[in-house]
């Protein structure tokens, strides 16, 4: 009876330490250490950026809060693994085309104010003139933590050296709806080709896919799964 009780208190023992690691592990930490981060432009010299969240056009239609300079950072792993990506799709005639990559939690908690407020429908026509605004939480358009701030995703797209000219993916970045979604087929062939060599290129590199947006990739082996950052994007 003593050697059931104790084997029934070990097994109990080793079940509150698994709880106890994954309540650990679950637990998501703020910091504005930015030591371990790089100005995309230092490590992806041949990339082109385009930060929509600097300006006015994007979903908000308004400068996001945290956004001080029209610039890109990523973790140093997440930028190392991007830059193979460049020299891969450079080969190919093509230059990466950056939209965001570190976005700061005053950024998210600004997306999370905007789209509590429905009647403020500036850039629908733009972006979601398909949905009502007041789904954008339900249907996780918006949410109150973003991979983005965790400092190893990037939303991007692939620029054409030969025409000048993006291409074209069948879609814009950040539009909201299922014609977002990489595997979307109701696009031509040529349209979804393109998004494969994006995606081809970038999952090659150890980045993983989101399977509602053909532009957004987290680094697979992201340095910090639980950190989330707070320091502004301002000029070093």
């Amino acid at each position: 009876m003593i050697k059931s009780h104790l084997k029934l208190f070990v097994i109990a023992a080793a079940l509150m330490g698994i709880l106890s690691a994954c309540g650990k592990a679950a637990k998501v930490s703020p910091t504005d250490d930015s030591s371990d981060f790089v100005l995309l432009t230092d490590a992806v010299p041949d990339a082109i950026l385009e930060i929509r969240y600097y300006g006015t056009y994007n979903f908000v239609g308004t400068r996001i809060d945290g956004y001080e300079a029209p610039i890109a950072m990523l973790t140093k792993k997440a930028a190392e693994a991007l830059k193979a990506v460049s020299d891969d799709v450079m080969a190919k005639g093509y230059r990466l085309k950056i939209y965001d990559a570190y976005r700061p939690q005053k950024a998210v908690d600004h997306f999370v104010r905007w789209a509590a407020d429905v009647a403020d429908t500036t850039m629908k026509y733009c972006f979601y003139p398909n949905l009502d605004k007041s789904v954008l939480f339900e249907q996780d358009y918006i949410m109150a933590k973003s991979g983005h701030t965790r400092g190893s995703t990037v939303d991007l797209t692939l620029f054409d050296m030969a025409t000048g000219k993006e291409l074209d993916m069948g879609g814009t970045f950040d539009w909201f709806g299922e014609e977002s979604h990489p595997d979307y087929r109701g696009i031509t062939d040529e349209q979804y080709a393109h998004r494969m060599i994006l995606r081809t290129a970038m999952l090659s590199h150890g980045f993983k896919p989101l399977d509602s947006e053909w532009w957004h990739f987290t680094l697979a082996d992201e340095p910090y799964p639980d950190t989330y950052f707070t320091f502004p994007l301002r000029a070093l």
